[in-house]
């Protein structure tokens, strides 16, 4: 892997972010609301209103309006919540925070469980192991999130008063309190996960472990430990990267349903209620970071792929 690979990697996110940019900065623009109407009222006068959009830049044309607004992005200033009137970004940003810290948990319990039904089921492939991880997954992936949240509600918060129905508390105001709160969200949000992850990790692995090479290590000598840990496993979990890289950008934005069944102040929640009260700043700044989130665990993503598959040469 060289440095030109990498140079080239990060000029591709910043291209994408410039066009995402530029896409949601156009789409606000079409979404039927006035910023001065949200900010004054619909009882203000026309005078008053007028000298808001002037103030603000409304007037401006739509090109400088985009310039203006993505030179406050570069400095950091996403702008002014239309509905709240304070700034937008330290808002978006923990909201930011409490969805990385359940897309974390998430991710690690996922990883945890996914990887070791994946391996079982390669090993133990076409018995009764393989079957029931077959069946597990298929359970996992026909069950939306919704469906699950509102199961594990019922049967572990409500009926058997194991954990707390919903809630979120900071892990850095009470560890125990919001871990606590976390056990079921994490649950809901990684079994759709798991079921993806053990399937690849076992059709991967199958194939891998029939490659002229797991053969060569066998004929050898190597204990078949180590050929399927040592050789086997590593090959196998390189396309697992790319699904956890993928898996983020669900986390941040795609489970929204489970923040709000849990009330869970993530910033996929935030989002939505942007979108419902058409809070136009909230709306471009949320896409904008959710999208250089996903972008920068994505470059990530392909740099570790480049530095384990040392079969490719990447320029």
């Amino acid at each position: 892997m060289s440095a030109s690979y990498i140079l080239k990697r990060i000029a591709l996110i910043f291209y994408t972010l410039v066009v995402v940019s530029l896409l949601v900065f156009a789409i606000t623009q079409i979404l039927p609301a006035d910023a001065a109407v949200m900010m004054l009222g619909e009882n203000a006068t026309a005078d008053a209103l007028e000298a808001l959009r002037q103030q603000m830049g409304l007037n401006d044309p739509i090109w400088l309006q985009y310039l203006h607004w993505a030179g406050g992005v570069l400095q950091g200033d996403f702008g002014t919540s239309l509905r709240t009137g304070q700034p937008v970004g330290p808002a978006l940003f923990s909201a930011l925070g409490t969805s990385l810290t359940l897309a974390a948990f998430a991710l690690v319990f996922m990883l945890l469980l996914a990887i070791p039904m994946g391996i079982i089921a390669a090993v133990r492939r076409g018995k009764f192991a393989d079957l029931s991880v077959s069946f597990i997954s298929y359970i996992g992936v026909s069950l939306p999130e919704f469906v699950t949240a509102t199961l594990a509600v019922v049967l572990v918060a409500d009926w058997w008063k194991l954990l707390p129905p919903a809630g979120y508390v900071p892990l850095t105001q009470d560890f125990w309190g919001g871990l606590e709160r976390l056990i079921l969200p994490v649950i809901v949000v990684s079994v759709m996960m798991i079921a993806h992850v053990s399937r690849m990790v076992r059709s991967e692995l199958v194939d891998v472990m029939h490659t002229d090479y797991i053969r060569a290590a066998r004929l050898k000598g190597l204990t078949p430990r180590r050929v399927l840990f040592r050789h086997g496993l590593r090959n196998a979990l390189l396309p697992t990267i790319t699904i956890v890289a993928l898996d983020v950008g669900y986390l941040l934005g795609g489970v929204i349903v489970v923040e709000e069944i849990f009330s869970i102040p993530g910033i996929g929640r935030s989002l939505m209620s942007a979108i419902q009260a058409r809070d136009l700043p909230v709306i471009q700044a949320g896409v904008m970071i959710m999208a250089t989130t996903y972008a920068v665990v994505n470059f990530i993503a392909d740099v570790t792929y480049a530095w384990l598959d040392k079969r490719i040469q990447y320029d």
